[in-house]
């Protein structure tokens, strides 16, 4: 493999930065409560108003959003709730008689409460209020809370507002940051206290879901949104170029990544990329000439083989494949959040509205997880039962490991049942 251009940064870079600065935070509000998170709304974004979203302002945000743009938010909840649906009737409820007389099975509950989150620093995201809220209330949350950044001196943007409305939110807080976080995970302002948290974010929003872990469940550990791209020399250079261009907008540390198979693409793209950046508007050209310059990577590989393992080894979020032969590369990628295939299919379809969720793992963390689906809003969990007959089996083997482990307690809880169920009958329950 050889790069036609190597990033002077990582994912990882800087983010020890924050935590101090976030732990403190999640400290005062847990301490304060709700005084100390309107304080905060005050102080960094300049907001002063309601925070939990009335009655009348939900109503007001269908009126403040014209109707191609709410058929729009509803047709891609459609998509993600159908998705979800389908995801739900994969997973179920099963039993088993292991052994005769003992039976033992598990059920899929849903978590009691969810808390998710949309940004809206950069960009109004929409989305991400469609994927998280929507796919919750498919997994058959009974509280789900969300929350999104306000703009200064008003609420959240009425398109956010309007789909977590129509997605089902249940209580809708105007706010952001480490401060929306915790109001959800802490039960402030009216919220079930969250039992998952589930929602993209800057690097603070993504840091206080690290702390909080352990205490709530969250959906991933997140950083900055990145992408990839495998071509080959059928691909379409100016497609791929706008491709990566299109996710380097994400933010200044998005990075973004070309494996090609051909060097010629490879160099083609690399000159198409700065004219596609300087296209932009300002904010979007901003964000995406620094990721470029700082996270932007083009590889050159000899095989497609090579390509797969050099792709597998980054384990990026978004994986896109313009080459020959996709049911080759289906069958051989492995780790990727979500994988696009083909010239026809771009990560911007999934990132808004084709289905599948856009909640995804970065930094590596797809080498063990996949993206947000109904089944992180829902616990697996196992029961058993067992005949006094079963105990004959299971209570001497039980016994005998414990006393073989050294955990006495254990195994005069099998001794006891054994007594009682087979009196006068001797049983080796040494472990020796």
């Amino acid at each position: 493999m050889q790069y036609i251009k190597k990033a002077s940064k990582t994912s990882s870079t800087g983010e020890q930065d924050v935590r101090a600065t976030v732990q403190n935070m999640l400290d005062d509000i847990e301490a304060g409560g709700e005084d100390v998170c309107r304080a905060y709304a005050e102080k960094l974004d300049k907001y002063t108003g309601d925070i939990v979203v009335s009655e009348a302002d939900r109503k007001a945000s269908h009126a403040n959003v014209n109707q191609r743009l709410k058929d729009d938010i509803r047709f891609a909840r459609d998509n993600v709730r159908r998705f979800a649906e389908a995801q739900l009737a994969t997973i179920g409820n099963t039993e088993l008689e292991i052994v005769p007389g003992l039976i033992a099975g598990q059920r899929q509950i849903p978590v009691s409460a969810a808390g998710c989150y949309a940004p809206g620093g950069r960009y109004s995201h929409v989305a991400s209020a469609i994927m998280t809220v929507t796919t919750a209330k498919v997994a058959g949350v009974q509280h789900i809370s969300a929350c999104s950044p306000t703009r200064p001196g008003e609420g959240m943007h009425p398109a956010v507002l309007y789909a977590l409305d129509v997605c089902g939110a249940d209580n809708i807080l105007n706010l952001g940051g480490v401060q929306g976080i915790a109001a959800m995970a802490f039960g402030l302002f009216g919220c079930s206290p969250a039992r998952v948290l589930a929602g993209p974010g800057n690097q603070y929003v993504a840091e206080a879901k690290r702390i909080l872990f352990g205490r709530v469940g969250i959906d991933m550990f997140a950083g900055p949104t990145e992408s990839m791209v495998i071509a080959d020399a059928s691909a379409d250079p100016a497609i791929v170029a706008s491709d990566l261009v299109g996710q380097a907008e994400h933010g200044y540390n998005s990075p973004v990544w070309l494996i090609s198979l051909d060097e010629k693409l490879a160099k083609e793209v690399n000159d198409l990329i700065p004219g596609l950046i300087a296209d932009l508007p300002k904010l979007n050209r901003d964000n995406a000439a620094i990721a470029w310059e700082e996270y932007g990577e083009i590889m050159v590989c000899d095989s497609r083989e090579e390509a797969v393992q050099v792709s597998d080894s980054y384990a990026s979020e978004h994986l896109q494949v313009q080459a020959d032969d996709l049911d080759w590369w289906l069958e051989n990628l492995t780790d990727y959040g979500s994988l696009f295939l083909g010239e026809e299919t771009t990560v911007a379809y999934g990132d808004k509205v084709s289905g599948p969720n856009h909640v995804l793992p970065t930094k590596g963390a797809a080498h063990y997880t996949g993206g947000l689906s109904v089944g992180k809003f829902i616990k697996t969990v196992t029961w058993q039962r067992s005949t006094r007959e079963a105990n004959r089996e299971i209570g001497q083997a039980c016994a005998r490991i414990s006393r073989l482990e050294g955990m006495e307690g254990h195994a005069r809880t099998a001794d006891v049942r054994l007594a009682k169920y087979f009196p006068g009958e001797n049983f080796d329950l040494t472990g020796e």
